[in-house]
């Protein structure tokens, strides 16, 4: 019997094969699929980045609505992708579960350590490595509408020598921080151009508790605000940065504080681990430190980032402070407000630090500060406050925590721009339409 004989043989064949496809697609669509998991992601053109940091931010696939921010900051020899899918990794595993966002600053000069040694790496607005790693912090807290109450830094050996200078630098900003095996904030100070200082690492440089909150202060001088409340750990067998960086990091942290250096609690959570709390109790102290016994440099372990994730609050709820902009209220009598600006420049760049003083007797509810930027500057990011537009007549518009400015209070205020070889600081400070003093 020949296919010529039987002239619908290939149109049955045609439909029972169009049928098969059709049930294996049903089939296949049935079988759930996984879901496109969230990965690390490079970020550029986020602002001022003075030493060539590369950024990379983490969102997880559900980010809360008002999410905390972790930075999170590598060891030397170390990436982003090194920290997220080794030692960090319960951080992510964290994220994942509770919504908030992780950035990871990633050094790329020889040997991938951050500068926390240089004069300019030791002040505010330096021009270094912190200034690019806070033009990152705002990127993201925009872009992501991050609580500003939650917005914390951790960090891994020289990741964690540059969480206690961010501490230091930025104690408006962050609210937290968390360091593994580091040293004091500017212990590793050098004046030879070398990163590496020998006696800090040696934990035989040693000073007063009075000095080293001195030494903290002095990387912001004037501010009088509160500063974020700080986790260090430690293991006592550590040849790389030694045990001593331990208590001297302890003795800063509470003198910048102002709290007994006698702990208020101590026990041990984990066998061969001494928890000592200074200011106040539980998983909100102050000050803590863990001492691990028999643990040389090789931190964070198993284990350890559930009580780091406590302490710097990662698994709480969004604080009930928006970060919207507050309306203006209360007017600013004439003469009623001072300013004071400070510029860091470089090449084509510069940070700007603006501190306003309210100097009437009526506390200022909700604030606008207008002034003038000279010809050829671009603002590309700032902190503790909203800017528009990015050039000439620009308004600087208070946020959720900062709106009120007590009878003689400060605050202080700050961006990121670019220039074209004008470099100096704004001028025509108006607060709430009221001119301002400069000095």
């Amino acid at each position: 019997m020949t296919a010529r004989s039987h002239p619908n043989r290939f149109g049955l064949v045609a439909l029972v094969s169009a049928l098969l496809l059709l049930l294996a697609a049903l089939a296949v669509s049935l079988v759930p699929q996984p879901a496109r998991a969230a990965s690390l992601v490079r970020v550029t053109n986020f602002g001022t980045n003075p030493t060539g940091l590369n950024m990379y931010v983490y969102a997880p696939d559900r980010v809360a609505p008002r999410p905390a921010l972790l930075v999170m900051i590598h060891y030397c020899t170390g990436s982003a992708s090194a920290v997220h899918n080794g030692g960090a990794r319960d951080f992510v595993t964290a994220a994942d579960r509770l919504g908030y966002v992780i950035v990871y600053p990633e050094a790329t000069r020889e040997g991938r350590c951050f500068d926390v040694s240089t004069a300019n790496a030791l002040r505010r607005n330096g021009g270094s490595d912190s200034t690019g790693i806070m033009s990152m912090v705002s990127h993201a807290r925009q872009t992501y509408n991050a609580d500003p109450a939650r917005i914390v830094v951790a960090g891994i050996s020289s990741g964690a020598m540059m969480t206690n200078v961010l501490a230091a630098q930025y104690p408006d900003v962050f609210s937290a921080g968390a360091s593994f095996a580091g040293v004091p904030a500017g212990c590793f100070a050098t004046s030879d151009g070398s990163l590496w200082n020998s006696q800090c690492s040696g934990g035989t440089l040693l000073k007063t508790p009075q000095q080293w909150g001195d030494q903290a202060r002095a990387m912001y001088p004037g501010y009088t605000g509160r500063y974020p409340r700080m986790q260090l750990w430690h293991g006592t067998n550590d040849t790389t940065l030694a045990y001593p960086n331990f208590g001297e990091a302890l003795d800063q942290w509470t003198n910048v504080h102002g709290v007994s250096r006698n702990p208020v609690s101590t026990d041990q959570p984990r066998q061969g681990w001494t928890r000592t709390r200074y200011g106040t109790t539980g998983t909100s102290a102050t000050v803590e430190g863990i001492s691990l016994q028999g643990v040389g440099h090789d931190v964070p372990q198993t284990g350890m980032l559930a009580y780091a994730i406590a302490f710097l609050g990662l698994d709480a709820p969004p604080t009930t402070t928006t970060t919207t902009t507050t309306t203006t209220t209360t007017p600013v009598p004439t003469a009623g407000c001072a300013v004071t600006a400070a510029v860091n420049a470089w090449n084509n760049g510069l940070t700007e630090t603006i501190t306003i003083t309210n100097t009437s007797t009526t506390a200022v509810d909700g604030w606008q500060l207008g002034f003038t930027l000279p010809g050829g500057q671009t603002i590309t990011g700032g902190w503790s406050a909203s800017y528009s537009p990015a050039t000439g007549a620009v308004t600087a518009r208070n946020v959720g925590y900062n709106g009120q400015i007590p009878p003689n209070g400060s605050i202080s205020i700050g961006f990121q721009a670019t220039h074209s070889g004008d470099s100096a600081a704004a001028s025509g400070f108006t607060l709430n339409g009221a001119r301002c003093s400069t000095a």
